[in-house]
């Protein structure tokens, strides 16, 4: 199921296309991954929700001044992670999530910060992640030392956040934000270099002397080489995702109803 949050900037559609940012939202349940993505799209807290339900998320940004269409997949794994490939081979960024009231939780952020390194060295390609430390006002019974996020983090070189879904928005769009970053450094990089086409110096035939030989010019160069039509080489395919408008207009920014989101109490 796909939703749309947002409204496209004016004037940016007549410029550049935006650029497209697929991040998927890893963790096992309980960590908050679905009270971060909503927290993100909407300023608003969800207290309770399905663990079971898993969706992705649409919505335009705007980050350093680039407008960016970015989808979000807040998937729903079991205690492990299981039929991986829906999202290691969708994404362009992942954001794992663990609570610092759950050991548990945290054991399984490691568990999926190992699945990315495997699969990066396996496709050998760079897939960032950071990861994030959720529901930072249960300090009072935290389980997870920030020292102890901050090693794991930096074991595989990732960034490191602690935030809380149920407070801070500015925090959480400033890690969103950052993913986003992130990915487009990574697309940035492997994006393939645009070919120039030169054709050969052609030798001039009788007939085609140089200007100064036919008219007594002044001497100059006349430069044969044409250069050919330059094209964009065609990108990937992306998959087609079927867009569910909510029921209120989408012309403000402000927080839509999440008539998708059944069984959510909204704060």
């Amino acid at each position: 199921m796909t939703s749309v949050f947002g409204k496209p900037r004016a004037g940016s559609a007549a410029h550049s296309a935006p650029l497209e940012v697929n991040l998927a939202i890893l963790g096992r349940r309980g960590a908050g991954k679905s009270a971060l993505t909503v927290k993100f799209l909407t300023k608003r807290f969800i207290s309770e929700y399905d663990p079971n339900l898993e969706d992705t998320y649409s919505s335009e940004e705007t980050v350093d001044h680039q407008p960016i269409h970015l989808r979000v997949m807040d998937t729903a794994d079991p205690d492990t992670p299981r039929n991986c490939e829906r999202y290691l081979n969708w994404a362009h960024a992942f954001l794992v999530v663990y609570s610092v009231d759950s050991r548990q939780s945290f054991e399984g952020s490691s568990g999926y910060l190992e699945l990315l390194a495997l699969h990066a060295k396996e496709t050998q390609r760079g897939f960032p992640a950071l990861l994030l430390g959720n529901k930072l006002d249960m300090a009072q019974y935290r389980q997870v030392t920030q020292a102890e996020g901050a090693a794991l983090a930096g074991r595989f070189g990732c960034l490191f956040f602690e935030v809380s879904a149920c407070l801070d928005f500015e925090h959480v769009q400033h890690v969103f934000h950052e993913a986003v970053r992130e990915a487009r450094r990574e697309l940035e990089k492997n994006a393939p270099a645009r070919p120039l086409f030169i054709s050969e110096e052609r030798a001039l035939l009788p007939h085609q002397a140089p200007l100064t030989a036919r008219h007594g010019l002044a001497s100059c160069t006349l430069n044969t080489l044409s250069t050919v039509s330059l094209k964009e080489m065609p990108t990937v395919a992306q998959a087609k995702l079927v867009t569910v408008k909510s029921s209120r207009a989408q012309s403000k920014r402000k927080a839509p109803t999440l008539t998708l989101l059944k069984g959510f109490k909204i704060f």
